[in-house]
C-alpha cells in the first residue's frame, strides 16, 4: 500500500520562505499529478498548487507568484516552496496523488500526506 510522507512544516515570521517535501512510498510518484492542499482552522480546505507528470503546474490566486511547486522524479518527491509568506498562509498542508485531475480537485486523491503545519507569525 503506497503512502505519502510530508516533511518541512514550522514557525516562521511574515516575509520567511519555507519549503515543504513530499515523498511517496510503494508506488511511483511520476506517474500521478501531484499536489498541495491547505487547511486553516474554521476555513474550507482551500487546493493550493498542482503539477502533472508532464511538469506543467497550476496556482491558486492566493499563492501564485510566490509559492513555487515542483517535482523531483529521481527522488520520487514533490515539493512547494513558499516565499513571503504571511499569517494568511498559516494552514495545516497536505499532499495529495492522483491519476485525474478532476479528481484531485474534487479532494478524491488516491493519496493524501498526512498534513504538516505551517505557522507564520511575528
Amino acid at each position: 500500500q503506497g503512502q505519502l510522507v510530508e516533511s518541512g512544516g514550522g514557525l516562521v515570521q511574515p516575509g520567511d520562505s519555507l519549503r515543504l517535501s513530499c515523498t511517496g512510498s510503494g508506488f511511483t510518484l511520476n506517474d500521478y499529478i501531484i499536489g498541495w492542499f491547505r487547511q486553516a482552522p474554521g476555513k474550507e480546505r482551500e487546493a493550493v498548487a498542482f503539477m502533472n507528470s508532464g511538469g506543467v503546474p497550476y496556482y491558486s490566486d492566493s499563492v501564485r507568484g510566490r509559492f513555487t511547486i515542483s517535482r523531483d522524479n529521481a527522488k520520487n518527491t514533490g515539493y512547494l516552496q513558499m516565499t513571503s509568506l504571511n499569517p494568511k498562509d498559516t494552514a495545516v498542508y497536505y499532499c495529495v496523488a492522483d491519476r485525474a485531475l478532476p479528481r484531485i480537485l474534487n479532494a478524491q486523491c488516491d493519496y493524501w500526506g498526512q498534513g504538516t503545519q505551517v505557522t507564520v507569525s511575528s
